[in-house]
């Protein structure tokens, strides 16, 4: 084993003087580990893992999750960690250098990176849109007088569906954002806003990675840590709201039943996985920029926990303003209907509406989100 290491490393020597340019470095071991902090932290741990908890049984998720975060989770950031590190390249050039039978493998990171990223920039450009209404003078998602409102069904509070009723967050998501039509032969027309905002993402992300792993080090300072500050200043003002402890407390309670339900093991599994961010070559190629010294191991931990740890806390926001709704409602959390991206465009922008100076903490709460989208992104494209 040391022998094949140590011939590994002369290939690899020899190979950087004949005329290969030098890799850059990481300035600092923090800045790998906020980077890679913020590419595995994004916009699923803030609405899916809450709402998968929501779904499946309150507490009764947090077992099969974090099994799945110590068997799964944890070795394969390890592994990915370790292979860039070790060879110095991105996914491609990696796996063919530990095997050429193995270049499909980086080939296909490359491939999944980009149907990925083509999926990854339609939701930034909802987070732009969000972003400018935000700083309109009334947030417009706050009333039932607008042009795309439908009065007969428009609510200015969150309903259940069977109500027959729409709150205006709803109605902003379904007939201002999406322009929803009657159905699949109904393709409508380009979506120029939108169009101009898919634009502006791409532009973003290349500013935050033309000047390559230097100026991305500097980034992460702030994209991987202003979202943990919003989500304090939710978390606090939630708390305070009446009903919010039967919201929290229908987060940590265990339905221990769902445990017997398959469904609910596939769910914890494909979260980690989607959450974390393995499988793309991001983790190979960011690692790629570190000193072969580095104790890569306690940085696996250290990424996998804190991402674990995001989900959790994210949960705890949402759960008290579910819990909030619930009371005004005079309903049970579990009545309520929530999920997927209405989680992120629908119920929050219900918290923020509520907040005082809503159109200052709406800003920046969907500058938050476009943080997290930026820090995942701008790791996948570079």
């Amino acid at each position: 084993m040391q022998s094949g290491k140590g011939d590994y490393l002369s290939v690899a020597t020899a190979a950087e003087q004949g005329g290969q340019p030098q890799r850059g470095t990481w300035s600092r071991r923090i800045e790998f580990v906020l980077a890679s902090i913020g590419y595995a932290v994004g916009l699923s741990n803030i609405w899916r893992f809450p709402y998968l908890c929501y779904r499946n049984g309150g507490g009764a998720f947090f077992i099969p999750y974090f099994i799945m975060v110590f068997l799964c989770a944890m070795p394969m950031v390890y592994l990915e960690f370790s292979i860039g590190q070790l060879t110095q390249r991105g996914p491609v050039q990696a796996f063919t250098q530990l095997c050429p039978l193995l270049k499909g493998v980086g080939l296909g990171t490359v491939v999944v990176s980009f149907i990925f990223i083509g999926y990854f920039n339609t939701l930034m450009s909802w987070i732009l849109f969000y972003l400018f209404s935000s700083l309109s003078p009334t947030l417009p998602w706050q009333s039932c007088n607008n042009t795309w409102n439908i009065p007969d069904t428009c609510s200015v509070a969150y309903t259940i569906n069977d109500t027959g009723k729409e709150s205006a967050s709803q109605q902003f998501f379904k007939y201002r954002l999406l322009e929803i039509s009657e159905g699949i032969e109904d393709m409508g027309g380009v979506r120029w806003e939108l169009l101009g905002c898919l634009a502006l993402a791409g532009v973003l992300e290349y500013l935050s990675i033309f000047k390559g792993v230097q100026l991305t080090g500097k980034v992460v300072y702030f994209t991987a840590l202003f979202p943990y500050t919003i989500l304090s200043i939710l978390l606090v003002f939630t708390a305070r709201l009446p009903g919010s402890a039967d919201g929290v407390l229908f987060f940590l309670t265990p339905k221990w039943h769902k445990l017997l339900e398959i469904q609910v093991w596939i769910d914890a599994l494909s979260q980690i996985f989607f959450s974390i961010g393995v499988g793309f070559g991001v983790m190979v190629s960011m690692s790629s920029y570190n000193n072969r010294n580095y104790n890569i191991l306690r940085d696996s931990v250290i990424v996998a926990c804190a991402n674990s740890a995001t989900s959790v806390f994210a949960g705890f926001v949402v759960f008290s303003a579910l819990g909030s709704m619930a009371h005004q409602q005079n309903l049970t959390v579990d009545a309520l209907a929530v999920g997927g991206p209405g989680l992120a465009f629908v119920v929050y922008p219900e918290i923020l509406s509520a907040m005082p100076v809503p159109q200052l903490w709406a800003v920046l709460f969907f500058i938050m989100l476009l943080c997290l989208g930026l820090g995942s992104q701008e790791h996948t494209t570079g």
